[in-house]
């Protein structure tokens, strides 16, 4: 556990950790400080961060669960102890970290007698389990327990229905949050002209990222909500039928990339890979699950078909332009 006094800044903003521990494998806290702000100025960061706090962090989870064994979620299963339903909450429980995106695979291979725990899972390697002593099930006989299991990043809630129960696969109800909790609380100071204020956040996680890590995030998030109000640089109002038509402003992405291709027509594009182009992990594995793999497959969409990929967003595109620009 680490504390440490909160000394107040009268000059610039600044953040700062006063406390932080690891209460266990899966429960981490944080508490944090953001000073000096003008009067009113701690409820409107606080508010907004503790929506992106529990709503916008992406996490990982178990989806669902398959076994050819097990016709209905209520049969008996001989020589195990719990029962379905109760096998399937111990795997909603199941704590994982990791930055993939899509669906993965994972499977339970396991023989009685004896327990079985998440430890005796086979994950994929871009998985890793928070906590290995989470059980999972008894086993009271010599049997052995086959189980597939499909692992999903994403936010909020994943809540499951009863006509996706069909060929021995079961959905779970997955919770993404990787932050449990989050408060804020206001410290005021100074007199009546100049009062200022502290905002104080505490943070909650699950263990499968760290309160900082956390906030870092949170903060990421709120950025790229707000960036496209920022990147306006007019607005074209047309009165029309006593309507107003806004024009957005559109993201050339075409014509520089144009510029590009003019400076670089000596390299054979088809032979750059967009693995030497130290794109960040999350872009390079959307654009090779789009099938994109050279500059050339990258230079050959637009920005309509790039904005068409899952889990792609404007500031990607803006990314992958300035990483081509420097290059």
């Amino acid at each position: 556990m680490v504390r440490e006094k909160v000394k107040v800044s009268t000059r610039t903003l600044q953040w700062k950790c006063v406390e932080s521990r690891t209460d266990s494998k899966r429960l981490y806290y944080g508490r944090f400080i953001l000073s000096p702000l003008m009067k009113g100025q701690a409820d409107t960061i606080g508010i907004a961060m503790r929506r992106a706090l529990l709503g916008e962090i992406e996490g990982t989870c178990i989806t669902r669960a398959k076994s050819e064994k097990i016709p209905h979620e209520y049969s008996t299963l001989v020589g195990i102890q719990e029962s379905v339903p109760e096998i399937l909450m111990n795997l909603k429980e199941i704590v994982l970290r990791s930055n993939l995106y899509g669906t993965r695979n994972a499977f339970i291979c396991a023989k009685g007698p004896g327990y079985v725990t998440a430890q005796d899972i086979i994950l994929p390697p871009s998985v890793e389990i928070v906590d290995n002593t989470q059980h999972i099930a008894s086993l009271t006989e010599p049997i052995d327990l086959c189980i597939g299991l499909q692992i999903e990043r994403n936010r909020g809630y994943g809540i499951k229905t009863p006509k996706n129960f069909h060929d021995g696969s079961y959905p779970i109800d997955a919770v993404f949050m990787p932050v449990r909790n989050a408060n804020h609380s206001i410290h005021c100071y100074g007199n009546d002209n100049e009062k200022q204020e502290i905002l104080f956040l505490e943070i909650w996680t699950n263990g499968s990222l760290t309160p900082k890590e956390a906030l870092h995030e949170a903060s990421r998030n709120l950025i790229d909500l707000f960036i496209p109000f920022l990147q306006a640089e007019e607005e074209n109002l047309h009165l029309e039928n006593n309507q107003h038509n806004v024009t957005l402003p559109f993201f050339p992405f075409h014509n520089r990339l144009a510029k590009l291709r003019k400076k670089k027509k000596e390299i054979s594009l088809k032979y750059l890979f967009i693995d030497q182009s130290e794109l960040p992990p999350r872009i390079y594995n959307c654009l090779k699950k789009s099938n994109i793999h050279t500059l050339s497959d990258l230079l050959n969409n637009s920005q309509e078909d790039l904005m068409k990929i899952e889990h792609f967003r404007i500031e990607d595109v803006k990314q992958i332009l300035g990483i081509l620009e420097k290059k």
